[in-house]
């Protein structure tokens, strides 16, 4: 099956694309990598008037330093923080998650800005970010909004985007140097979004230790204070502290009511709390 006929623009800049995009006569999508857009067509799950295609504007594929954090473009690629073109500000969290994210083909052309709007539960980025710290900048018609990036994230396939908004940028806190981290995703085999992802951080600079569960069926879970999980967090093995049973009753009260769901989850957050402190 093919994608219908729809009419294909590539603004300069993005009040060209914020113009295209609040034509309210006509069902427009913004395409920036691609990679979930595309088949989306192809199966005629989306039948737009406009595609608008936003690769072509410069500023969302800078990266600039501010100081205390990096503003990475939304049109930045996977493979970018892969491949360390993006300064590495999370002592490796962001290249290695990168470098998991599906294959390189599609690593070459996805967008960090696509995969936060296309808000999918399983996606990488939501959940390293959300535990990091960051934010996004999204533009429209009535100015700019910053927000945290779990607060971006409303639901299932579903961002906090109004109408005639793109998302312009992400906001990266870089971390002290005391700071560690801890990812784990599982799936069947690479390349394929994951059925349960644990993301963790504890920087003692910026007084942040986050724990995040995510590859739920809505938005990722995040618990701004992971001491509630691992006890103070002091000494060399926080993760021996790991509180099992409180992560089990969160996942429970969030809704996820299958037994062996729930201990994916678990597992997952325990794994990733124990690879940022290996032995």
């Amino acid at each position: 099956m093919k994608p219908v006929n729809f009419d294909y623009a590539r603004p300069k800049d993005v009040a060209g694309a914020i113009a295209l995009i609040g034509d309210e006569s006509r069902t427009v999508k913004v395409m920036a990598g691609g990679q979930s857009l595309g088949p989306m067509l192809n199966m005629r799950l989306v039948q737009p008037d406009l595609v608008v295609d936003i690769t072509g504007i410069g500023e969302l594929k800078a990266v600039t330093d501010q100081g205390d954090r990096i503003v990475v473009g939304a049109c930045v690629t996977h493979a970018d923080f892969e491949d360390l073109r993006v300064p590495d500000v999370a002592h490796g969290a962001l290249p290695s998650v990168a470098s998991g994210i599906a294959y390189r083909a599609v690593r070459n052309r996805g967008t960090i800005g696509g995969s936060l709007t296309h808000a999918d539960p399983s996606a990488d980025w939501i959940s390293i970010l959300s535990a990091i710290g960051a934010s996004v900048t999204v533009a429209g018609p009535a100015g700019s909004r910053t927000m945290s990036v779990e607060d971006y994230m409303l639901g299932a396939l579903e961002a906090d985007l109004r109408p005639g908004e793109i998302l312009v940028s992400v906001s990266v806190p870089k971390l002290g140097k005391g700071a560690r981290w801890g990812y784990y995703k599982s799936c069947r085999k690479t390349g394929e979004f994951a059925h349960a992802i644990g993301a963790f951080l504890h920087d003692p600079e910026r007084g942040a230790s986050r724990a995040v569960i995510g590859a739920t069926e809505s938005k990722p879970i995040v618990v701004a204070a992971a001491t509630a999980f691992i006890g103070d967090g002091r000494g060399d093995k926080p993760a021996k502290g790991f509180d099992a049973n409180a992560t089990a009753k969160l996942l429970e009260a969030s809704g996820m009511v299958d037994q062996i769901d729930r201990q994916t989850h678990v597992v997952a957050l325990r794994r990733a709390i124990e690879r940022a402190y290996p032995a």
